[in-house]
Parts: structure tokens; sequence; C-alpha cells
């Protein structure tokens, strides 16, 4: 078996084979002797760890390195093999890259776009509600109007049915005036006819006694029927001379009964001559 010595051309006999080898592969064979180093030591450390009593010495397994010479053509094509692999790799990388940037993008743009959608749907529904709402408030004023104007008419209409009706009825109370204002014209000529004809009789019937004096004054009431009987006569004022007084009583007997007063209405009669004061008083007299 070699020695180390032996295996890096340190050897009493440095032939040419040696010399080539070591030349060749310098860094390989120090990797390996090292690597071998390394797992020797590890299995040394593991079975010291596991045997905490008794140390026992493990027979390293000898390993044969070989080393075989490569052709610098070979490693120079696998070199520039593995070269545009790396190229090949790193294109392959960047075309990745650019695919994932350009679904990115596009995935953006589609992002964007579903947004921009999402948006006018919204506007075109906060508009299409705006339409509506500004459409009822229309409808509602325009309902609101047509109310008011119907509310008016019917106010006009009422006020024109109360105008009318407040003229009937100030034509019906102007009727009603004339025709008692002509009743009562033609009532108060009758009062004044029968009055004047009743004191004209008595007057015609009043004889005046010596006694009597101007500025003398009696008043008699008289109570009749409406056949113009009397019922009753009263002296209410008297003269102060007691035959001025009969005199006049005696005047209002003679000239009963009063039978003018037959053609009165009874509600005229019943006002004005159910009860009746006369009043003497001479005012001609030379004394």
């Amino acid at each position: 078996m070699p020695s180390l010595r032996e295996l890096l051309g340190f050897g009493k006999s440095e032939g040419a084979n040696n010399l080539v080898i070591l030349n060749g592969y310098p860094l390989a064979v120090v990797v390996a002797i090292s690597l071998h180093i390394l797992l020797l030591g590890g299995l040394v450390y593991l079975q010291s760890s596991s045997q905490s009593q008794a140390l026992e010495l493990i027979q390293p397994t000898v390993i044969k390195a070989l080393l075989i010479e490569e052709n610098p053509q070979i490693t120079n094509q696998r070199n520039q093999d593995n070269r545009r692999l790396e190229a090949k790799r790193k294109e392959t990388e960047r075309a990745n890259a650019a695919a994932q940037k350009k679904r990115e993008e596009q995935a953006a743009e589609r992002k964007r776009q579903e947004e921009a959608a999402q948006k006018r749907e919204q506007q075109r529904v906060a508009k299409q509600r705006a339409d509506a709402k500004v459409k009822a408030e229309r409808e509602k004023t325009l309902a609101e109007e047509e109310r008011k104007k119907r509310e008016a008419e019917k106010r006009r209409e009422e006020q024109a049915q109360r105008e009318r009706e407040s003229r009937q009825q100030r034509e019906r109370e102007d009727a009603q005036d004339a025709a008692a204002a002509e009743a009562a014209s033609s009532e108060f000529e009758l009062i004044q006819s029968a009055t004047g004809l009743i004191q004209q009789l008595v007057t015609e019937n009043w004889s005046r006694p010596p006694s009597a004096r101007n500025g003398m004054r009696a008043i008699i009431q008289i109570k009749m029927l409406p056949t113009g009987e009397l019922v009753d006569v009263i002296i209410t004022q008297s003269s102060g001379d007691p035959a001025f007084d009969r005199s006049a009583e005696n005047a209002v007997y003679r000239a009963a009964p009063f039978a003018e007063l037959t053609a009165l209405p009874i509600r005229v009669f019943n006002q004005n001559f159910r009860t009746l004061s006369l009043i003497f008083q001479p005012e001609d007299l030379l004394n």
C-alpha cells in the first residue's frame, strides 16, 4: 500500500508518472485525503462517545484513492457545457421572471379593469338611484302642485258658492226688508188712520166744561176689544179739574164703539189698540 508521502509525489523515485499525476490533480488529491481524515475522526469520536467505560481503537477502513488522468479537452468541453447550461438556466430564469412579471401586470390590469368596471357599475347604480330620486321628487312636487291647484279651485268654487248664497241671502233680505217696509208702511198708515179716526170721534164727542183752560192736560187709558167695544176707561193722569176729567171720560163713552177697528189685522190691533192712551189738552181756548 503506498504511503501518503508517495501519493503526494515525495518518494525516493520521482518518476515521470508521479510527476504527471501531481501536476494534473494536486487539489483533488488534497480534498480526497482531507475528506478521509475527517471521516476517520468522526468515526473515532462517535465510537468514543458511545463507550463511557473503556476505549477501544477502531481499525480504520482503508480507502484506496485512485487518481485518474482526465483529458483537458473533455474538461474544457464540460466547462463550456456547464456555462451553456448556466446561461440557459439564467435565460430560463429571466424568461420565467419576465413571464411572471407579465402575468402580474396582466393580473394588475385585470384587477384595474375589474375595479374600473365595478366603479362604473357603482356610478351607474348611483346615477340610476339619483335619477329615480329626482323623478320621485318631481312627481311628488307635481302631485303636490296638482293637489294645491285642486284645493285652490275648490276654495274658489266654495267662495263663489258662498258669494252666490250671500248675494241671494241679501236679495232675499232686501226683498223681505222691502216687503217689511211696505208692510210697515201700510201698517203705519193703518195705525195712523185708525188712531186719527178714534181721535176725531172722541174730539167730536168732547164737550169741554166752562172750567177748561188752555194748558190743562188729562190722559185717559182705554181698553178695547177687536170689535171696537170698550172694556174699560181709566184716568191715568188727572188735569186737576174733576169736571175736565169727567168731560174727557164722557167723550170716550159717547164715541164708542169704534167699529172701524174690525178692519185691522189682529196683530196690529193687539200691538196698538187693545190698550190705547188718549191725551185731552185744549190749546184753542180764548182764555
